[in-house]
C-alpha cells in the first residue's frame, strides 16, 4: 500500500448516487427531507448538495428493480461518486491502487467507472 503524497491528484468525495426508476421524484423526496437544494438536473440524473459539500445523487436505470433484503438477486445499488481534476491521471492512480475499469463506460469524456478491489462499482467525474 502506498501512502498518499502532496504530488498525488486531488480525488474528492462527490455523492453518494442511487439507482431508480424516477431520480427526479426521488430527488424531490430527499431534497424535502434533508433540505437539500438540487445542483444539477438532467433527464437521467438529479443531484442534490450545497457548494463544496458532497452530495446524494439519484441516476435513472431503465431495468431498475428495488432493492430487497430477502431476495440476494437484487442487491443494494448505490456507489460513490469522486471528482477529478484530470480523468486520465486519476484513473492510472486507483488502477495501481488496485481499481478496474469497468466494461461498460457511457460517457468516458466526462466521467469513469470503475471496481474497487472487491468489485463494487464506483465513478470518478470531472
Amino acid at each position: 500500500m502506498s501512502a498518499h503524497t502532496d504530488t498525488d491528484p486531488a480525488i474528492r468525495y462527490l455523492a453518494v448516487t442511487f439507482d431508480c426508476s424516477d431520480p427526479a421524484e426521488l430527488a424531490r423526496f430527499y431534497s424535502e427531507a434533508l433540505n437539500l437544494p438540487i445542483t444539477l438536473s438532467t433527464d437521467g440524473f438529479v443531484l442534490l448538495g450545497r457548494e463544496g459539500s458532497p452530495g446524494l445523487g439519484f441516476y435513472r436505470l431503465d431495468d431498475y428493480r428495488p432493492p430487497s433484503r430477502s431476495d440476494l438477486s437484487v442487491p443494494k445499488q448505490a456507489h460513490l461518486e469522486l471528482g477529478v481534476d484530470d480523468l486520465d491521471t486519476a484513473q492510472a492512480r486507483l488502477i495501481a491502487l488496485g481499481a478496474v475499469v469497468a466494461d461498460v463506460q457511457p460517457l468516458p469524456g466526462r466521467r469513469r467507472i470503475l471496481l474497487d478491489p472487491a468489485g463494487h462499482p464506483f465513478c470518478i467525474t470531472l
